[in-house]
């Protein structure tokens, strides 16, 4: 069974407080994107799982995929295996929301193929044991996510076509980026307004990101040297995007970047349909 597994920029991105496991309470903003993962799946007669993938560092039992398919077969006494080929388009630890997204795939395509009968709430309790976007990648589309991220509600899908995603290269871990963010006071704290969506695009983790890694502010600042609308960091970082009006100044900003050998794609957002096969 062939799917596809999306990726997600955040649009918007605040941190609200600290939880009692000190994990960083956030109101944030996410839309699914056309850029896609593939996951082919084959069940087999023997127990094992067997993870391959086009990048061989991710083809171990550290990857999601794996971890969350060694739950479910020995949470629900699955007598079978899986088979599971990865082809890996979504840059790695980028602010994607790739891991993720694969997870959440690997979720929903186990309860079909192992035939499990999870209700949606029930694959939602299952996520948010693994991480805190995998749950918005089982609904796709655009939605707030609250709390740890892993509080899904569903939003108006937010249309967006000329979308450029950046990436020069780097791998920034999430633990790092909200070690480097700081917290503000309620009064100080940004809010999402969908009716504005370009004056109400903003990341909190941007700022200390942008201190510590001086080419993520040198790509954000090109962007707005291109004309982009809205330019900013996508999630905990590396991946940096650009909305723009202007298709020829898009263009000519995918140009220049991809001259300096960093990863550029021209995307759009999608809506739950099409985020989720």
């Amino acid at each position: 069974m062939l799917t596809a597994s999306c990726a997600k920029i955040n649009l918007f991105l605040e941190l609200t407080g600290k939880l009692p496991n000190n994990y960083h309470q956030v109101d944030t903003v996410l839309c699914s994107i056309d850029l896609f993962d593939y996951l082919d799946y084959e069940v087999i007669d023997s127990p094992q799982i067997v993870l391959s993938c086009n990048i061989n560092q991710l083809a171990n039992e550290n990857n999601l995929i794996y971890k969350v398919a060694s739950y479910l077969q020995n949470e629900y006494k699955i007598p079978n295996g899986i088979s599971i080929k990865l082809k890996k388009s979504i840059p790695i630890a980028a602010g994607l929301g790739g891991g993720s997204s694969n997870a959440a795939n690997c979720i929903l395509a186990l309860n079909k193929l192992w035939q499990l009968h999870l209700s949606k709430a029930e694959m939602h309790k299952i996520a948010a044991q693994f991480g805190s976007d995998i749950n918005f990648f089982l609904e796709g589309g655009t939605a707030r996510g609250e709390n740890r991220g892993e509080i899904i509600t569903k939003m108006p899908d937010i249309i967006l076509n000329n979308i450029l995603l950046i990436n020069p290269g780097i791998a920034i871990s999430s633990a790092e980026a909200y070690k480097l963010a700081y917290l503000t006071s309620k009064q100080e704290q940004h809010y999402f307004d969908i009716k504005n969506v370009y004056s109400s695009c903003f990341n909190r983790l941007e700022a200390g990101i942008r201190k510590v890694y001086p080419i993520v502010d040198e790509v954000i600042n090109t962007l707005k040297q291109y004309e982009a609308k809205v330019s900013m960091l996508s999630g905990s970082g590396s991946t940096c995007f650009g909305i723009f009006e202007n298709i020829a100044q898009l263009e000519k900003c995918k140009d220049y970047f991809s001259e300096k050998g960093f990863w550029t794609y021209r995307a759009k957002t999608i809506n739950s349909e099409n985020s989720i096969s």
